[in-house]
């Protein structure tokens, strides 16, 4: 896969300059070893089938996060013994704490390798621990999921044992650093990190990001852990004219940080990694969070089934907590782990070989693109928090728009469209499964379905009627194949079309007609919004076009 973890042309090494003759980490890695030769264990011998968990638990600074993953592998754990386990064998986990001291962890590793003779293992947080526990599988031959530590040298091992679910700091900083740079035009980056390998390793990549897009950081200040006060660190940065501030640390710092920035005075945009984001957050910095942007796994507030029903079987067995990303990601981890067994057997070469194989993993928190380094390449989501302690998410690609055109909005400068006629005014909604869409967005609008997928031509003949019709008004498109169609029609016609789609590809073209909201929105939203656009507008295509595009 080609190029390595999908890095946009202009943020990967020496891509102004000349082509590697060679790039590492483009293929997968081949496991050529003995395990899968290795007979399977008679199933009669066995009490249960052993998993093991490395994380935090106990005496640790990241231990509240380590019990929080911990109750996601508990409850993937419980929901497989539930449908039978393996084999109506049951899956038993093996606890081990994660006590931050490197020869304490490796000892851990080794027992759960070899005396406990585990399958397959989760964990850790640490990445220096992870590293450890990579270098046992090596020997091992012991596979390892991970759905926490996001250090990006940890797959550059080549270690063939290796899976992970959450996506690492370099497409966290190539995300902060396009939302930065490219999009919002701020040149000045500071950043504000925390002294341990977490912030360390974590601001290399938005270092590099930064240089390639010709605005090296500014300054870096960086704190020890158990700091409380950053009035020097946030006056340094403040003397130095920086226009933009990267926090790379846990919520705890985040939300202190944002709280004496806004008693100093400071107005710089504020930026986080994942770790920014959670309660403490909001319990340390209260209102002064607002604005904070930072980038995360999934969306939190999504109201697919899967999430929903996990949250609340969560909460449910866990006295009612809220499951946040370390409990969410380790749950689809380690359910990776245990669906693995099952495919493969008792044979840890074949159980690697069955999660390795995995192009696309649906999980709960979202669908993941698998790399052939194993490793979760999907889009970041942008989390802004705005008043209210209320946070909006979005998809934010790392990827360069797909172009731009003479950096001006597409204009209509034909003869305007004539008033539609007196009456109800027609917005036809063209997708898959428009005609499910049942609300009535008031007397002087009515919904107009066109579904897609009919016998080959009939949705085309359908959708050319309705836009015909002189008191159509506006198109919503609800998938990108609609939105491509729909768009052809609306730049003939002159009709708005609204496409809801990810495809920049629709909106880069020049074409005046269409607008795009990101694919998730709900077509009830883009109703009400284009409602109250044509509320604005009049009964006019043409002003109805002039008042999106404004918007």
């Amino acid at each position: 896969m080609e190029p390595y973890a999908q890095s946009p042309e202009d943020l990967r090494p020496y891509s102004k300059f000349t082509k590697p003759y060679y790039e590492n980490y483009t293929k997968t890695i081949e496991y050529n070893g003995a395990a899968r030769d290795v007979p399977d264990p008679d199933l009669k011998t066995l009490d249960a089938i052993r998993v093991g968990f490395l994380g935090p638990l106990e005496n640790h600074p990241d231990a509240k996060l380590g019990r929080m993953m911990l109750h996601g592998a508990e409850l993937a754990i419980e929901e497989a013994n539930a449908r039978g386990g393996y084999c109506g064998k049951p899956f038993k986990m093996l606890l081990h704490n994660d006590s931050a001291l490197w020869g304490a962890s490796s000892n851990e590793i080794v027992k759960m390798t070899y005396d406990e003779q585990v399958w397959g293992m989760l964990g850790s947080i640490s990445a220096d621990t992870t590293h450890i526990a990579l270098r046992v599988s090596l020997k091992s031959e012991l596979p390892i999921v991970n759905s926490a530590s996001t250090d990006p040298t940890i797959p550059e091992t080549i270690i063939p044992w290796y899976f992970t679910t959450i996506q690492d700091d370099r497409l966290q900083a190539y995300t902060l650093a396009r939302r930065i740079y490219t999009d919002l035009g701020l040149k000045r980056a500071a950043i504000l990190r925390i002294n341990d390998r977490y912030g360390r390793f974590g601001v290399l990549k938005f270092r590099d990001a930064s240089r390639r897009l010709s605005h090296p950081v500014v300054i870096e200040q960086k704190f020890m852990p158990g700091d409380a006060d950053f009035a020097h660190q946030l006056q340094v940065i403040d003397d130095s004219r920086a226009d933009s501030i990267v926090i790379w640390a846990d919520a705890k710092y985040a939300g202190g940080i944002l709280k004496q920035m806004r008693q100093l005075g400071m107005k710089q945009r504020v930026f986080g990694s994942f770790r920014t984001y959670g309660d403490e957050l909001f319990e340390i910095a209260g209102d002064s969070a607002e604005g904070l942007e930072f980038v995360f796994p999934y969306d939190p507030n999504q109201d697919r089934p899967a999430w929903v029903s996990f949250q609340q079987r969560f909460a449910k067995r866990f006295e009612g907590k809220r499951p946040d990303a370390f409990a969410s990601l380790g749950f689809d981890a380690m359910n990776v782990l245990l669906n693995s067994i099952c495919r493969a057997g008792l044979n840890r070469g074949r159980i690697r070989d069955a999660f390795t194989s995995i192009e696309q993993y649906h999980g709960v928190t979202s669908d993941m693109v698998m790399d052939v380094n194993c490793k979760n390449i999907s889009p970041l989501y942008l989390g802004t928090v705005k008043a209210g302690r209320k946070v909006e998410f979005r998809r934010y690609p790392m990827q360069l728009p797909y172009a731009q055109v003479s950096g001006v909005r597409p204009a209509f400068t034909g003869p305007p469209p004539a008033d539609a006629p007196a009456g109800a005014l027609n917005i036809v909604l063209f997708g898959r499964d428009a005609d499910k869409f049942a609300a009535t967005p008031g007397s002087r609008y009515r919904v107009v379905p066109v579904v897609t997928g009919q016998q080959w031509g009939k949705s085309v003949n359908e959708l050319v009627s309705a836009m015909t019709d002189q008191r159509t008004i506006a198109v919503i498109a609800t998938d990108r194949d609609a939105s491509h169609l729909a768009e052809q029609l609306g730049n003939r016609l002159f009709i708005p079309v609204v496409a809801l789609s990810s495809d920049r590809a629709l909106t880069s073209m020049g074409v005046p007609w269409i607008f795009r909201l990101p694919a998730e929105t709900k077509v009830d939203d883009a109703v009400r919004k284009l409602v109250a656009a044509a509320d604005e507008a009049g009964p006019n295509r043409g002003r109805l076009r002039d008042v999106l595009a404004r918007q």
